[in-house]
């Protein structure tokens, strides 16, 4: 198939992926001389629910048979924009659009994403080449301390037990059993995370709630009594700063609980809640009917849906002195945001001013299970990664595409999902994203990878199905490999806790079980501080361009480098059960002048790999056009 344009390659398009509003980028066709042509060929730019613009391209040269026709563009609005080339031949109008992942074909195909963000985008600095920890509270480690004011109706358990998970005789699933997890317990283990090389902690919610996943919120302004106090908090913080250690609360923002100082369906809490009377100061919060009948999240009735944009609830979270300041003021470096897409633009935008305000440096990142860039939510087009609301998104496209390579899908099936991500989101953007292989809302990666599928497995057989050993070990071997692209490809690696040490579950609660201390598997701790190790002394793993070197049957390589002075690190990837060699000579590295193997096999100018290995090599990234 003949190509005319290629938007990963900057001699068509000088600036890969997205662009700041008012800056030039310049675009290139490729056609045939003996093309004959009734009109230039036009670039048609375009925005949704706006009329197409049509910029002539001119002739540039005339080249190995083809003719080369430029134009520039300079947009003027932030938005999610879509382009493709026409020309009119002999009365036919023709077009060139995507007719892969990046190559313009003719007269089929869709249109090509142009993401252009405010000039004004910039993304926090602190997190950037660093290593993300996520924690589920309750599950991490227990200080064994007694807490004051702990609920009578929880059920606590003994550390490591299975939990529970089978619902009552109405199909209710109560999730009231706690292991004892708490934030003095998390303190406890700062200098095992600064070990590993972590440089964030994510906590999953904090605040006091009545169920163990602490998504039902009671009590935005409160440390939940089984975790430990606000000023427990605001030393684990102060602690974890003390080794380089940021923390980033769990934002649930869409919904309260119904067992709630603000809604108190149920009668805990002695003031009147808007469940129990419309006198309540948050009754216009929520959306009642009939017969005290409400509206909840998904149909939850123990989450009900609060309205976003009541300017009551708007001023109780962002307002000054509010509950992002609150909690910012304690300590905390920003916010990961339940169920983004569940939040209007308008809240968003508060909630970004709000925390830019307090600090700059303080993140914000959204759970978004897409692409972010032209995700559409409930009619709404959204507009995460234009400026204005979300620094980062937790990059579920990353994590199916490691999976699947992992699995056996093609190298350039591979590459193209990864290319297309970093082609639509702002640069910045892209090194603060979230990349992660397991989270609390999916099964354990070592399951997904070593055991059967899950998807439509009951909670019993999840239950009462561990790995064999020889599962553990195809599903180890796998999520090691994992990791190394989770931890070299753009953006940010994010632990979830006990992966590294070889923690299993299926779905929830299966993926929330204790962190196994004492029954570690070391040897996949160390593996995990090596990578954290050689992400942290190479200074392309922070902001570094990138592109792909090798796609081979079982070895995909690439290269991160910094454009400004070349330094580079070349990341070869052995997924087979056999060594493989691959030549340094070849081609694919003739811009890479090497230097030190920090990771690996070399052999003269081959590297050597074994059986489901990976290599890093130092280098210098010589002759560098614009980076991607």
């Amino acid at each position: 198939m003949r190509y005319f344009y290629n938007s990963w390659d900057s001699a068509y398009k000088s600036h890969f992926g997205a662009i700041a509003r008012n800056q030039s980028c310049q675009f290139t066709i490729r056609l045939p001389e003996e093309t004959p042509l009734d009109f230039s060929p036009v670039l048609v730019v375009f925005r949704t629910g706006f009329k197409e613009r049509f910029l002539p391209m001119n002739v540039k040269e005339h080249e190995n048979g083809y003719v080369t026709y430029t134009t520039d563009l300079i947009p003027k609005y932030s938005g999610v924009h879509y382009y493709y080339f026409s020309y009119t031949s002999n009365g036919v109008r023709h077009y060139i659009k995507r007719g892969d992942a990046c190559h313009g074909t003719l007269d089929q195909g869709e249109m090509f994403q142009l993401t252009v963000y405010s000039e004004d985008y910039q993304t926090p600095q602190f997190l950037k080449g660093g290593v993300m920890y996520q924690i589920f509270p309750d599950r991490f480690c227990s200080s064994g301390k007694m807490h004051d004011n702990v609920p009578s109706d929880r059920v606590m358990r003994e550390w490591g037990e299975l939990p529970y998970y089978k619902p009552d005789q109405n199909g209710h699933v109560w999730n009231n059993d706690y292991f004892g997890g708490d934030l003095d317990g998390i303190r406890s283990k700062l200098d095992y995370l600064k070990d590993l090389g972590v440089t964030c902690i994510y906590l999953n919610p904090i605040f006091e709630s009545h169920e163990n996943h602490r998504y039902n919120t009671a009590n935005y302004r409160k440390v939940d009594p089984l975790l430990g106090t606000n000023e427990d908090f605001r030393e684990l913080c102060k602690a974890a700063k003390t080794r380089g250690i940021s923390v980033i609360l769990d934002g649930v923002f869409s919904h309260t609980g119904a067992d709630s100082i603000y809604f108190n369906k149920f009668g805990r809490y002695p003031t009147p809640g808007a469940y129990q009377s419309e006198k309540s100061p948050y009754y216009s919060w929520y959306h009642f009917w009939g017969n005290k009948e409400y509206e909840s999240w998904w149909g939850i009735d123990t989450l009900p849906n609060v309205d976003e944009n009541n300017p009551s609830y708007t001023k109780y979270i962002c307002g000054d002195d509010g509950v992002l300041d609150y909690w910012l003021s304690l300590g905390a470096a920003g916010y990961r945001l339940d169920v983004a897409d569940e939040l209007p633009d308008e809240f968003l935008d508060n909630l970004r001013a709000c925390v830019k305000k307090f600090d700059e440096e303080k993140i914000v990142i959204g759970e978004v299970w897409e692409d972010a860039s032209n995700k559409e939510a409930y009619g709404v087009k959204r507009r995460y990664l234009l400026g204005d609301q979300l620094d980062s998104v937790m990059n579920y496209p990353f994590r199916e595409a490691i999976i699947a390579y992992m699995k056996g899908e093609a190298a350039t099936t591979f590459r193209d999902r990864i290319m297309g991500i970093l082609e639509n989101y702002p640069k910045c953007t892209v090194d603060v994203l979230m990349n992660f292989v397991s989270t609390h809302d999916i099964e354990r990666a070592i399951n997904r990878f070593g055991g059967q599928p899950c998807d439509d497995k009951s909670k019993d057989w999840m239950a009462s199905n561990e790995l064999s050993p020889e599962e553990y070990e195809r599903g180890k071997t796998l999520l090691k490999g994992a990791m190394v692209l989770q931890f070299f490809l753009p953006g940010v690696p994010s632990i979830y806790y006990g992966d590294e040490a070889g923690l299993q579950g299926w779905k929830d609660p299966f993926n929330r079980r204790c962190y196994p201390w004492g029954q570690e598997d070391t040897e996949l701790i160390d593996y995990t501080r090596q990578l954290a190790k050689i992400r942290r002394e190479h200074p392309a793993f922070a902001e570094g361009a990138m592109e792909f070197l090798v796609l081979e049957d079982n070895v995909v390589g690439f290269a991160r480098y910094i454009p400004e002075n070349g330094s580079s690190a070349v990341i070869l990837l052995n997924r087979s059960g056999d060594t493989t060699m691959v030549s340094l000579r070849d081609k694919a590295f003739g811009r890479y002048a090497f230097s030190t193997v920090i990771s690996g096999i070399c052999d003269g100018d081959a590297v050597i790999l074994p059986k489901n290995s990976y290599a890093v090599i130092s280098a210098v990234r010589t002759n560098v056009p614009n980076a991607r």
